[in-house]
């Protein structure tokens, strides 16, 4: 049966595979929603499950294997057939999907922005120094230690719900996070400014949620394809070009961000030291992209910021967390 006669013929059960935080169960919920507006007589339900990245909470995910630790344990889900699809936000995802595993729809992009929240102040320009700043990601690290050096950056793990309880218990003058997320669990009250991207360049795919499916379902391929948005897309698939040509990962302060202007696409890359001393960065645009335009596009700044000496900040920090690694090594479930 061709993909064409699948996505007219609509689905009895879909299975959704998904992480148990309160964020992820919603991402996986709308996808639902969406599903059962598409699909009214299907039955539509949610594997709840937890990842090691859920479990480990004393360490950086850069130090415990990446953002990937969100994604493994879910497609194991659907490989073994538990699962149907995993629904992930984009900016967690691999740059390198496993082989037989692929991503089959990209939603429309939510606020991309980082959000400052603080109980006490208005922006980052406003702690007083030696404020503690919490942040679980060195790109925003390195943002805020390059225009605010005399402030404190330290660790910040746990879900949406975790990270504003040490907030509001003190253990942080102030917390960077998605705007996207906050928005998302009716938490948009909390975001005391959203940084510009100027002042802090979003992650590749922030914003953006995926789903993903095995590679051989060319008739769930078929039916998830309405919930698609290609000009997010096309923008996201810039940024990742550019994440993927670097070899980003957690290990790397790295930064792309595509935004559309008309029918023209404009793509900024950043890659900098976890202490804000080096930073690179570069830019490129080009009209009504293609996926192949955009792919080029990301080409085109990852090859920029290499002409920089980006592949000599991707090896120094590369080998120093390698280095690190035996110190790494995961002691189960932390309280």
């Amino acid at each position: 049966m061709n993909s064409e006669t699948h996505s007219t013929t609509p689905p009895e059960t879909l299975i959704i595979a998904s992480r148990e935080s309160r964020l992820a169960m919603w991402q996986a919920e709308h996808v639902q929603c969406a599903l059962h507006k598409l699909y009214p007589r299907c039955d539509v339900k949610i594997l709840g499950m937890t990842t090691r990245g859920d479990q480990i909470l004393d360490r950086t995910l850069s130090k415990i294997g990446g953002k990937g630790l969100f994604v493994k344990e879910l497609e194991v889900a659907f490989a073994d057939g538990r699962a149907d699809l995993a629904v992930h936000s984009l900016k967690d995802v691999p740059m390198q999907l496993p082989e037989g595993f692929t991503l089959s729809a990209i939603l429309e992009r939510e606020d991309p922005s980082d959000a400052f929240v603080s109980p006490h102040y208005e922006s980052l320009a406003a702690l007083p120094e030696g404020s503690i700043v919490g942040t679980s990601s060195l790109r925003r690290e390195a943002m805020i230690r390059m225009r605010f050096p005399h402030l404190e950056v330290r660790p910040l793990r746990g879900n949406l719900d975790t990270r504003l309880g040490k907030l509001d218990r003190g253990d942080y003058a102030a917390i960077i996070l998605a705007s996207a997320g906050l928005k998302r669990l009716g938490l948009e009250a909390r975001i005391r400014a959203r940084l510009d991207s100027l002042e802090s360049l979003p992650a590749a795919g922030q914003g953006a949620l995926c789903i993903e499916i095995r590679a051989d379902r060319p008739e769930l391929a078929a039916w998830l394809a309405p919930l698609h948005d290609e000009r997010t897309s096309l923008a996201v698939e810039a940024e990742r070009a550019v994440s993927r040509a670097l070899g980003g990962s957690c290990e790397v302060p790295l930064a792309a961000f595509a935004q559309w202007h008309g029918d023209s696409l404009h793509l900024r890359g950043i890659v900098s030291m976890p202490d804000g001393r080096r930073v690179l960065c570069a830019e490129e645009r080009t009209r009504a992209p293609d996926m192949k335009a955009a792919l080029e596009l990301g080409r085109r700044v990852s090859i920029e910021l290499e002409a920089q000496g980006a592949m000599e900040i991707v090896g120094a920090l590369t080998t120093m967390s390698r280095e690190d690694a035996p110190n790494a090594a995961p002691t189960g479930k932390q309280s």
